[in-house]
């Protein structure tokens, strides 16, 4: 599975960005999607996930009630909706494809079977 991330930038604080994640081909219906973010001398993390129906989706509280997450299966694609933004957003987000989704819940970067390439989130306060 290859995936594609775009739609990273600069935005102010309290703004919004849309991140999308499109993957190489049907069989991105057979794959959970997530994003993961990793800060600057951080780790990275964990931010959303989504089941392969879309119905299924679960945030860490950092982002909750304001990151989206959502898939259409037609276009191989998964986006990430960013609402009001914080300086600490700021990162590189990454795209995942997880083979094993075993339900709402916690992902680590293990369990990523693959990986976009990263698209740049700054901002800015």
């Amino acid at each position: 599975v290859q995936l594609q991330a775009s739609g990273g930038g600069l935005v102010q604080a309290g703004g919004s960005l849309r991140l999308s994640c499109a993957a190489s081909g049907p069989i991105f219906n057979a794959y959970a999607m997530g994003w993961f973010r990793q800060a600057p001398g951080k780790e990275r993390e964990f931010v959303a996930v989504s089941g392969w129906s879309g119905g299924s989706t679960y945030y860490p509280d950092s982002v909750k009630g304001r990151f989206t997450i959502s898939r259409d299966n037609a276009r191989y694609t998964v986006y990430l909706q960013m609402n009001t933004l914080k300086p600490e957003d700021t990162a590189v987000y990454y795209c995942a494809a997880i083979r094993k989704f075993s339900g709402s819940r916690y992902f680590s970067s293990s369990e990523v079977d693959y990986w976009g390439q990263g698209t740049l989130v700054t901002v800015s306060s």
